[in-house]
């Protein structure tokens, strides 16, 4: 895949516009992380104006945290505010495009979304004869996540969590390229404790013995309700077999990403993708609408 990236163009006296991961809360880190290097790279490399378009839920800070750090450059989390971001308005890309040299991707976690600053803005600049490239991080991502297919040896999916639609049909379409497919939370066949809460005992013995072998593993998503000590036994062991093996390990998505944080594991993964869905649709489709839009 041939996408250009922010190291190959030159942002001297350019106006940047950059479509951040801002849909966090504060507590996201890696979202905001990929967020403060790119817009730190964008001043380092002399651009000359800088404008960061997300959204971000009015309860929390993390902007205005943002704000503080870079007065220089401008941030705008509102951008589902206008019903034609979700609609992938055209009009409303116009708008959003109106003054900007370069458009830059760093929202990988929401490019699996058709919205209007994912896909019709960065098609309309591109017509119009602009730069358009992927982040610093989202190039990473497509890097690391490749890496899934790319190793050899044996493959293990651990998935689980409560978005039940997305991972089963992830599991269903993409199973056969496992040799295990290792279940936990809500999804169809998963061998619970009587209260539904975790993974049973005998699952957890399972799941570590699979996990001892495996040569890759991709977790997505937590064994059960890991937040209440009485429930986290599933995920706190299975999370520890990962980080205790010598497979390459990535793992993605809310959830597993603070139950990993939670546990202090998160120097033991080789990655960590900062999107659930997203990392599991690049996966089974090898690119997104906001790549699609790119290329």
């Amino acid at each position: 895949m041939n996408l250009l990236t922010v190291k190959d163009i030159n942002f001297s006296e350019k106006n940047i516009l950059v479509r951040g991961d801002l849909d966090v809360d504060d507590k996201d880190n890696l979202r905001t992380e990929s967020v403060r290097q790119v817009v730190k790279y964008l001043l380092e490399k002399g651009a000359k104006k800088i404008k960061v378009i997300g959204h971000t839920e009015t309860k929390y800070r993390v902007v205005d945290d943002l704000r503080v750090e870079f007065p220089r450059a401008e941030f705008d989390d509102r951008l589902r505010d206008n019903p034609g971001e979700k609609g992938n308005s055209e009009k409303f890309a116009e708008q959003l495009a109106e003054g900007w040299d370069v458009y830059v991707n760093e929202a990988f976690a929401t490019s699996h979304r058709d919205h209007a600053s994912i896909d019709a803005l960065p098609k309309l600049m591109k017509k119009q004869g602009k730069e358009i490239v992927i982040g610093l991080r989202f190039g990473i991502e497509i890097e690391k996540l490749g890496q899934i297919w790319e190793k050899p040896g044996k493959r293990i999916l651990v998935i689980g969590g409560v978005k039940v639609e997305e991972k089963q049909k992830f599991a269903d379409k993409m199973g056969n390229r496992f040799a295990a497919v290792l279940k936990g939370g809500l999804l169809v066949g998963v061998d619970l404790r009587p209260d539904g809460l975790d993974i049973s005992d005998e699952a957890i013995n399972n799941y570590i013995h699979e996990i001892s072998s495996a040569e890759v593993i991709l977790a997505a998503g937590v064994m059960g309700k890991y937040e209440n000590e009485n429930s986290s036994r599933g995920t706190k062991e299975v999370l520890n077999a990962i980080a205790g093996s010598h497979a390459y390990k990535v793992a993605g998505g809310g959830d597993i990403e603070r139950a990993i944080d939670m546990f202090g594991l998160t120097e033991k993964f080789d990655w960590i993708s900062v999107g659930g869905g997203a990392m599991l649709e690049y996966l089974s489709t090898g690119t997104l609408v906001g790549i699609e839009a790119i290329s």
